[in-house]
């Protein structure tokens, strides 16, 4: 997985933190997170706040 793949992404955080409102989440920490994923290769310094934002709606888009 790369930054650029942000439904993909979306899809893991919310099958990992099921509980977890994604609008109440700070970028670092959703960063972090992503960073943590399994099978997630791409660097950090590839990231970036369009692509965080990105990763965030998607992952709003799952929850609701």
């Amino acid at each position: 997985m790369k930054w650029t793949d942000s439904t993909h992404i979306a899809e893991e955080l919310y099958d990992k933190y099921p509980d977890v409102d994604p609008k109440t989440i700070r970028f670092t920490d959703l960063m972090q997170w992503v960073l943590e994923l399994d099978g997630f290769t791409d660097k950090e310094s590839n990231c970036g706040e369009r692509i965080l934002e990105a990763i965030q709606m998607a992952w709003i888009e799952e929850y609701e």
